[in-house]
Formats: structure tokens, C-alpha cells, sequence
């Protein structure tokens, strides 16, 4: 009787698992992390398709199937969906942006700066580089790198091609008698000997005017800085996207160049006021190789008060990092900028500053440090050892009522 049993229980889990409507899960071949702050899984390529969920960054999903740059994957919660392979991020790629985490997190912040408007964060200093994360508008995050990449140009139109013209249909009758004039050629005279030298000066013997840089324009830049964000993430954003968040008291003197780092060397009391001395950086002519042109030191006036210039100096090309420093056992601050002098070294200056005077203490050689850890380029979705097995496990086994008989499937 219980053998019976045993049989009638087999005997009815076989024929409800063929009557299952649930179909055997489509094997992974490997994993990715979403790389957005949030990203939307589409029922198919369409782009117009309607979303089957959503993903946070650093999810980890199950690669399904590749068809050109469109990956399908599925969730932890086994939510299927399509999405571009450009919004994922592989293993190594997870790996390199936790190096370059850990190196950001040692470097010396430039200043505060505000976001105004979400804002793309890139695993590199380029357009083209996959955007891991959304800063969200208002957002706070201090600017600890500078680098220049080039402009990618803009996809080229489609060429318009006009449509061919039809040659008129001939009419009958004879056609009118075109009668042809045959002109006399003039004769062309002999070049001159040594015509070489007669014809000098050439074009290009000429001096260049102002007006003649067609040779000399550079290629279209773009200013790329790295950002670190309070939870340690860091990463590449566009520059003109970040506002540093120096007072508006201070601002305002900055005449329409752009600030590029800013440090407080200290504390005023101005009665109930208590108001910085700032020292900033500024970059007027756009994209350039260094950091900035020029740095001036503001002092509040409890006299005045209002800001005044203590220190400026112009013409400079200056590199991160920009420094404050206090001085063991004595009152006066100090800070320190990287400029290259004219025999082209990298040089360390140190200026004190004490109440309204500024003065150099020091001038010493500086090595730059090592290159930050680059995000390599994805070249795939790899399996992984901790990424599912490609054969789908016991469950697709046990779902599969066709491996029960001996059929294929």
C-alpha cells in the first residue's frame, strides 16, 4: 500500500509539472552591475517599449542574451527585461572604480562645488565613457582632479541625396540648326628664365597676420573634473556643470572667469559676524592645460567691512593640488600652489600669510604623483565563479517535464 502510494505521489507531481504553465528559466552566460542611479528594464528593444522594473546602481544582474548593444538580463527578483549594454557595468569595471574610490579618497579637496542640475558621473574624462551615476541637482561634491580629453565631434548628418533629374522627352520634328563660331586661341607667351625667382615673395614667405591661424587652432577641448561625493564614490563630470560654492561677498570679484578652487586660511570677527580669508584659484581662457591662470588672497576689513585684495598674481600656469597649511608653533597660516616656471619645471611655492601680508617662504621642485587607476573598457559580460551556472540548475531540470520521458527539449 505505501509502495502504491509512493507511486501515485510520483504519478501526480510528473503530470502537474507538465501541466505547469511556468517556463524553464533562459540560461546566464554571465553578470553586470547597473550602472545609472536608477535604470528602467523594457519588455523589448523597442525604445518605446514599456518598462517590466527597475534597477538601482550597483545591482547585480544575470546576462540572458546579447543582440548588438542590447543586453537582456534578469533581476535578483527574476524580473526579465532589455536595456543598453552601455548603462552596465562589468566586474572589472566595478573593480577599477573601487581603486579609484580609494585613491580619491587621499587626495586633498580643491573646494565645495554645487550641482544646479542632475549631473552624468563617468568612469573616464570623456563623453563616450560609460556614466555609472546620477548626482542628483543641489547636491554637494568637492572637486579633487582636473584633466582636458578631447571633444568628440557630433555624428555626421545624413547625406541628402537629391533625386535624379529626368531628361525631357524629345518631341517630334526637326530640331533647330545650331550654327558653331570657332574663336581664335591667343597665343600664351614663354615663361621668363629663372620665373622661380621673379616670382617671390610667395604666400608662404609672407609673415602669418593675426588673422591667419587656420594652421594654429587646436582641436575642440573639453574640462573634466574629479568629483568625490560624501559617500566616497568618484568620478569624471564636466566642469562648466559645477559652481564652487565660495560666498557671494567673494564671488562677485571673480569678473567672469571661472573658480576653480578655493580654501579659507582662517576665521574674522566682525562683531557678531564671523566671516573666512579666502584664497582661490581662477581660469579665464577657457580649457587650458593647467589648473588656473591666476590666484589672489582675500582678507575681510573689520574697518571696511568688506573684502579686499591682499595678494594677486597673474599670468601663472598653475596645477592641482592647492593647499592650506597652519604652522607648528606659530600664528601665521600657509598655502601652497604647483606653478612651472620659464625653464619649464614644476615648482612647489609656499606663501605665508599673516593678517593682511603675504610672503613666499619656499620654492622647491615637485614630482608629480602617479596617474589615478583608469576604468577599463568593458569587453563582455564574463561568467563569473559566483554567477549562475549556464545549464539553469535543478529547478530548470525539474520544470523541464520533457527530460522525464527522454525527449529533447
Amino acid at each position: 500500500m505505501t509502495g502504491r502510494l509512493f507511486w501515485i505521489c510520483i504519478i501526480g507531481f510528473l503530470a502537474a509539472a507538465a501541466c505547469t504553465s511556468h517556463r524553464p528559466e533562459q540560461p546566464s552566460t554571465g553578470v553586470a552591475y547597473v550602472g545609472p542611479q536608477t535604470l528602467n528594464l523594457r519588455k523589448d528593444l523597442a525604445s518605446k517599449s514599456p518598462a517590466v522594473g527597475a534597477v538601482k546602481h550597483a545591482d547585480k544582474l544575470e546576462v540572458l542574451e546579447i543582440r548588438r548593444r542590447f543586453v537582456k538580463v534578469r533581476t535578483a527578483a527574476g524580473v526579465e527585461g532589455w536595456t543598453d549594454s552601455n548603462l552596465l557595468l562589468t566586474q572589472p569595471q566595478m573593480d577599477d572604480l573601487q581603486q579609484l574610490a580609494d585613491s580619491a579618497a587621499k587626495l586633498p579637496s580643491a573646494g565645495t562645488a554645487t550641482v544646479y542640475e542632475p549631473l552624468n558621473l563617468h568612469t573616464e574624462p570623456s563623453r563616450q565613457s560609460p556614466s555609472f551615476f546620477q548626482v542628483p541637482e543641489g547636491a554637494s561634491v568637492e572637486v579633487i582632479g582636473h584633466r582636458l580629453s578631447l571633444r568628440t565631434p557630433p555624428p555626421a548628418p545624413p547625406k541628402i541625396v537629391a533625386p535624379k533629374k529626368t531628361a525631357p522627352k524629345k518631341t517630334k520634328g526637326k530640331e533647330p540648326r545650331v550654327q558653331a563660331f570657332l574663336l581664335p586661341i591667343p597665343r600664351v607667351p614663354r615663361p621668363p628664365e629663372r620665373w622661380e625667382g621673379l616670382s617671390r615673395p610667395r604666400a608662404s614667405d609672407l609673415p602669418k597676420g593675426p588673422h591667419d591661424t587656420a594652421d594654429a587652432t587646436p582641436p575642440p577641448m573639453d574640462d573634466w573634473n574629479l568629483i568625490r561625493m560624501r559617500d566616497g564614490k568618484a568620478g569624471w563630470a564636466l566642469a562648466r556643470m559645477l559652481v564652487m560654492s565660495i560666498p557671494d561677498d567673494v564671488a562677485q570679484y571673480a569678473e567672469g572667469h571661472r573658480i576653480t578652487a578655493y580654501l579659507s586660511l582662517g576665521d574674522v570677527k566682525d562683531g557678531d559676524q564671523v566671516k573666512h580669508n579666502w584664497l582661490w584659484t581662477t581660469q579665464s581662457n577657457g580649457p587650458q592645460p593647467g589648473e588656473f591662470d591666476s590666484f589672489r588672497v582675500f582678507v575681510w576689513s573689520t574697518r571696511r567691512h568688506h573684502y579686499e585684495t591682499a595678494y594677486i598674481e597673474r599670468n601663472v600656469r598653475g596645477y592641482f593640488p592647492v593647499e592650506a597649511q597652519s604652522r607648528p608653533g606659530e600664528q601665521e597660516k600657509s598655502f601652497s600652489l604647483v606653478m612651472q616656471e620659464k625653464d619649464g619645471r614644476l615648482y612647489r611655492r609656499t606663501y605665508g600669510f599673516s593678517g593682511y601680508h603675504v610672503r613666499m617662504i619656499s620654492k622647491t621642485l615637485y614630482s608629480p604623483p602617479a596617474d589615478l587607476p583608469g576604468v577599463r573598457n568593458a569587453d563582455g559580460f564574463e561568467a563569473t565563479a559566483s554567477s549562475p551556472q549556464a545549464s539553469g540548475g535543478w529547478r530548470q531540470t525539474l520544470l523541464d517535464w520533457r527530460h522525464w520521458f527522454g525527449r529533447k527539449p
